[in-house]
């Protein structure tokens, strides 16, 4: 769990010429990301430094410093660059709480113990959360009647499926 990657923000279209870019947070409180060095698809490693509101100023972190993406073109490249942080390097969670990434990889099982298959993916589209379930493929809404039981450290969920799709939440051998 610690060496999975948590997508962090997404670098924007460029603001001005001088190289500020936008940035679009995913973390709850987006000055989260000027706290940690982030790493793109490419293993680039960047910092962030906030200029104001969800605009921002990038330094590339390169062997012997960093150097501050100074033009607006050098800015465009770096557009729709989405930035990660390690797992590892987010600060523990309080009991009853977890990030969605700790989800996938657990066992789904109805509140009768029957194995129903395990958290390939965590969706959101921005109405709420789904559980993607493998190998069936069923979605779940991540709601407490549907999901009760979150037990990171066993390493379930107990799944409810509403009924428009609990035939698809059978595992095939």
């Amino acid at each position: 769990m610690a060496d999975r990657l948590i997508l962090m923000g997404v670098i924007g279209k460029p603001h001005g010429v001088r190289g500020a870019v936008r940035v679009h947070s995913h973390a709850e409180d987006a000055d989260t990301l000027a706290g940690h060095t982030l790493t793109d698809r490419k293993g680039r490693r960047f910092q962030i430094v906030w200029a104001h509101e969800n605009v921002a100023w990038i330094d590339e972190v390169v062997a012997g410093g960093k150097r501050r993406v100074a033009t607006r073109t050098e800015a465009e490249a770096l557009t729709n660059t989405e930035l990660f942080i390690a797992r590892g390097e987010l600060p523990e969670t309080e009991a009853e709480e977890f990030y969605f990434t700790d989800l996938i990889g657990l066992e789904a099982r109805t509140s009768e113990g029957k194995v129903l298959g395990k958290i390939a993916e965590v969706l959101d589209f921005g109405a709420g959360a789904s559980l993607e379930l493998a190998p069936s493929g069923a979605l779940i809404p991540f709601t407490r009647a549907c999901v009760p039981v979150v037990n990171v450290a066993a390493g379930f969920v107990v799944v409810n499926p509403p009924r428009e799709v609990a035939g698809q939440t059978e595992a095939t051998p």
